[in-house]
């Protein structure tokens, strides 16, 4: 059973010099936290995967084994999961190609975004992409794109963000024929919550995790809102901090609280040991403004 006063430690999964832990995203379902992630892996000969992993826990601090989703293949590299929505009785989870079959440290221009179908929450369907461009446009032709977010409005409508020109977005009433809409200026790994009559939008700049609102998904205001919590004195987060993701629950009886989940790595700059040290932590609000961590 969650309680959060027994959580001791800001980080929930701990990375090292082969394995990082990094993009958290999160659903809470009969009283089980799904924790999803990307799984950074460097093999002995110095070669680098990532996949698509998860993990299951009730408390935060007890985890199930960790799971690989996806295969081991640098032309694909699934990762990156922005968040998990329920439609028609499914569940669908969206996230990224990050393709580094030539050796590249960084995804090259291959890389996608993609959508998972469950009905458990376990066992996934192969994904299809996402064609944020319209379906007319040939995937060769929609560039890269990365990060993905999926978020439902009050007409019914979703959208989808996603890095590329700042941060784009598109429109579908399916989660299968998108309309592309446009793009503000943005970092990247987005995350979107309807707050009463406003929305709010976190996403990740050079460091920290700022924050945008909006009336209406299309029009957003900078709040000039930096968070950092304790990365000043957290070794394992002062490269960077980044890739926030909220999970509301302050509807839900045994949770009364808004959660955030990202990863820090450190203490080297995030540039030198991209692929190594990145651990999951975590923070909480009553308000989804004023957040609070274990210090």
């Amino acid at each position: 059973m969650f309680d959060i006063e027994k959580i001791k430690s800001p980080v929930l999964l701990r990375g090292d010099r082969t394995v990082a832990y990094r993009d958290p995203a999160v659903y809470y379902n009969d009283g089980c936290f799904y924790l999803y992630f990307t799984l950074v892996e460097t093999e002995d000969d110095g070669k680098i995967y990532m996949y698509l992993a998860m993990t299951v826990s009730n408390d935060l601090i007890n985890f199930s084994p960790i799971r690989k989703l996806t295969q081991r293949d640098r032309r694909y590299n699934y990762s990156s999961p922005g968040n998990i929505v329920r439609f028609n009785d499914k569940f669908y989870l969206c996230c990224q190609t990050y393709c580094r079959e030539n050796g590249e440290k960084f995804g090259n221009d291959n890389s996608r975004i993609w959508l998972f179908e469950s009905d458990d929450l376990l066992n996934w369907r192969n994904p299809e992409i996402i064609r944020v461009k319209g379906d007319d446009v040939p995937v060769e032709k929609m560039e890269r794109m990365i990060d993905p977010y999926l978020v439902r409005n009050d007409d019914g409508d979703w959208y989808c963000f996603f890095k590329q020109n700042g941060v784009s977005f598109a429109r579908s009433g399916d989660l299968k024929h998108w309309n592309y809409c446009g793009n503000i200026d943005c970092g990247e790994n987005v995350c979107v919550v309807r707050d009463g009559d406003i929305w709010r939008l976190w996403h990740s700049p050079l460091n920290g995790i700022g924050e945008k609102t909006s009336k209406d998904l299309l029009h957003w205001q900078d709040s000039d809102k930096i968070l950092t919590f304790g990365q000043y004195k957290w070794d394992w987060a002062k490269g960077r901090l980044t890739a926030g993701m909220v999970l509301d629950l302050r509807h839900e009886p045994s949770i009364n609280r808004a959660l955030m989940f990202f990863h820090g790595t450190g203490p080297e700059d995030e540039k030198v040991v991209f692929d190594q040290y990145a651990c999951i932590g975590w923070a909480w609000s009553d308000d989804l403004t004023n957040w609070k961590y274990i210090e």
